[in-house]
């Protein structure tokens, strides 16, 4: 995200400043990690679910 158009129009900002990178940076980190963290439960469920079908 960070090589992004829109991101780096915001960084550019006169608005912008060095402790808000490190912020929008952590946010844009974290927000990853978070999908990722969701695509994880939704594969595990879907695993759990498909095994206890096969045990009946």
């Amino acid at each position: 995200m960070g090589s992004s158009r829109d991101y780096r129009k915001i960084q550019s900002s006169e608005h912008f400043s060095t402790s808000n990178d490190v912020v929008l940076n952590d946010a844009f980190n974290i927000s990853g990690d978070v999908v990722n963290a969701i695509e994880q439960v939704e594969q595990f469920s879907q695993q759990g679910e498909s095994s206890h079908g096969t045990g009946n």
